[in-house]
């Protein structure tokens, strides 16, 4: 585990931009190219990933959930996990398609894709048009011989990022054109969240405790809502309070630090603001059931 970034004192530097940390994972499974004869008749079956089919060639014929579709050469479809599906080809005759399954853990992201009711992208449609050079790029990577390097396997999920970004995009644009409130207070809370992850930065730049001042109050001003409606919209998001998400980072960080045998517990104890050792250790055990020493201990690192 390596250390958290440790900002430099305060009056070195002249000009900096901070980027919100990113704290994603993304599963793959069973991605994969294939061309099928005019008899392929897969059967009904489902599976608890989200499935992107991409059709290179041909035509195929899948039936989701009871309704069926009549996929052509360049249409997309996205299914959700738990949807029951088959396919067969759509005219007896052979055709191509490139499959993606994959989970992720950003719940922004999936709350998007949760509210897309279409299963069915026409090669016309602006979101199969922006993701269709990503999904090339992808084609391309499968068709390479050699897919087990290090190197092969980092292009992929670059690549893999770069498709939910354009996801991203695409349905927010669909979204945005059905002016659904539950969107809005989505796209809300994902700004409530930006705001608190550069709070958290901050606190940790310029030594300040968080918890003796969360700022909570500032952002709804800065974003022109109530304290009240920015906690309660947060909480229906993500289950959880502002405060205590920021606390959360405050404690990832911690962590973070404590895996560095060369920092002291009374140096971590500055970095992240806290007025003194004892008050950080009364924190870190309230929020974890250890003290800073018990987890260093717990964690294999020699107490400081």
């Amino acid at each position: 585990m390596s250390a958290s970034f440790i900002p430099p004192a305060l009056g070195q530097s002249l000009s900096e931009i901070m980027l919100p940390d990113v704290k994603t994972t993304v599963n793959l499974f069973g991605m994969h190219l294939r061309r099928v004869d005019g008899s392929w008749d897969y059967p009904v079956h489902e599976h608890p990933q989200y499935e992107i089919n991409y059709l290179l060639e041909g035509e195929q014929l899948m039936t989701v959930n009871g309704r069926r579709y009549a996929q052509q050469a360049g249409d997309l479809m996205l299914l959700r996990p738990g949807d029951a599906h088959s396919s067969q080809s759509g005219n007896q005759e052979p055709f191509t398609y490139f499959c993606i399954h994959f989970d992720i853990d950003d719940k922004i992201f999936l709350s998007l894709l949760g509210r897309m009711e279409q299963v069915l992208f026409a090669a016309d449609s602006s979101l199969t048009r922006q993701v269709q050079p990503v999904l090339a790029k992808l084609i391309e990577l499968a068709g390479q011989p050699d897919h087990t390097t290090m190197a092969q396997r980092m292009r992929l999920q670059s690549a893999m990022f770069e498709l939910f970004g354009q996801l991203w995009e695409a349905i927010s644009h669909e979204a945005e054109l059905s002016a659904s409130p539950a969107y809005e207070k989505v796209e809300l809370a994902h700004r409530i969240r930006t705001e608190l992850q550069a709070l958290g930065t901050q606190h940790f730049k310029q030594g300040v405790a968080a918890e003796q001042h969360y700022g909570i109050d500032d952002i709804a001003a800065k974003l022109g809502i109530s304290t009240s409606h920015c906690n309660r919209v947060f909480r229906q998001v993500f289950g959880i309070s502002p405060r205590v998400y920021l606390s959360g980072l405050v404690l990832h960080e911690a962590k973070l630090l404590l895996a560095d045998p060369r920092l002291s517990v009374q140096h971590i104890a500055s970095i992240l603001g806290y007025r003194d050792i004892a008050h950080f250790s009364r924190q870190f055990k309230r929020w974890s059931g250890l003290s800073p020493s018990e987890y260093r201990k717990a964690d294999g690192e020699p107490e400081s």
